[in-house]
């Protein structure tokens, strides 16, 4: 080599891009792999004791609720007087009866009774409480009166029956608003309610195939089904 000459050095071989590309694929693909075994690998954490006994509690409380509802579905028979919207001309004017009333509770006895006005004719849908799809029968007293109430209803005939914070009502005191309930198929507690509207008549909705109607609270089959009664407002 002659002097004063400097041979250049040689330059790094850049790897191509698509192979750097793959790497870093690969990289990703395998990590994922590695995460996904290790979830698979992790531990299952058993329910504590306390876990448990509330999952119970909660499991039978839902099934006493389904076997309540289960219990009003019954195609019973309704007795032969039968009701008749014809009948709400005659309870139409309950203004009356709920003037005598604290004047707090005279308003939203008026809406409750304007809301069980409007569902006349309605079908009866079991499990059902709206407007748009039809009501069962505690359906129709849960639509009815938690517009208007501070603490809510429960929502099936044997919860309200059974509810403390309601007043019993005897059958010859009762009231424009008080709820009239009934055992129909001879399980215990209450199976079917209606609302009391004053003379004698009460709304209900009473069974898959016929619609929300005003039925005599005198009928020979409610009297001999009749279970008592309770005031909400």
């Amino acid at each position: 080599m002659s002097a004063g000459f400097v041979s250049a050095k040689p330059q790094p071989v850049k790897a191509p891009a698509a192979k750097s590309d793959s790497e870093a694929q690969k990289r990703k693909q395998n990590r994922a792999r590695l995460m996904a075994k290790a979830k698979k690998r992790a531990v299952v954490v058993p329910p504590t004791p306390e876990q448990k006994r509330r999952e119970l509690a909660n499991q039978q409380a839902e099934r006493a609720k389904n076997r309540e509802i289960l219990a009003m579905h019954t195609r019973w028979q309704p007795g032969t007087l039968g009701g008749s919207e014809a009948l709400w001309d005659e309870v139409q004017d309950g203004a009356v009866a709920a003037k005598r009333r604290a004047p707090k509770n005279t308003a939203k006895l008026r809406t409750v009774i304007h809301r069980l006005e409007s569902q006349l004719g309605k079908p009866y849908l079991w499990g059902g409480n709206s407007p748009t799809d039809g009501f069962d029968c505690s359906g129709l007293v849960f639509y009815a009166f938690n517009h208007v109430l501070d603490r809510k209803l429960p929502r099936t005939a044997n919860g309200m029956y059974r509810d403390n914070g309601l007043k019993s009502i005897r059958q010859n005191s009762l009231k424009q608003g008080d709820l009239v309930f009934f055992n129909i198929n001879q399980r215990p507690g209450a199976d079917h309610v209606g609302v009391y509207l004053g003379d004698g008549r009460f709304i209900e909705a009473p069974r898959t195939g016929l619609k929300i109607r005003i039925s005599r609270l005198s009928d020979d089959f409610w009297q001999s089904h009749y279970l008592g009664a309770r005031r909400v407002l």
